[in-house]
């Protein structure tokens, strides 16, 4: 294990951006999934349930991005490159 966490610190110190992206939308699929549930009893509209959910969506993804490529770059909680 500490063996893949060396080889990802040495390269790029951290996640590729694709992989965080991933990471973004399937989190947002999941949670915009729920918003739209959410929406869909609270307002009993299909049409309004969506608008809110596709807004959220698009907001969130990006929020989530910058947030994962923010923590790339922080060491805490990482192992140490041997020296």
């Amino acid at each position: 294990m500490l063996t893949i966490g060396v080889r990802l610190m040495s390269f790029g110190r951290g996640e590729a951006h694709s992989r965080s992206l991933a990471k973004a939308v399937s989190w947002r699929i999941t949670g915009s999934l729920d918003t739209f549930l959410l929406s869909l009893l609270i307002t009993g509209s299909f049409r309004f349930a969506g608008a809110i959910a596709t807004t959220e969506m698009i907001t969130k993804i990006a929020l989530y991005y910058g947030h994962e490529r923010i923590w790339a770059v922080i060491p805490w909680g990482r192992p140490q490159l041997p020296q």
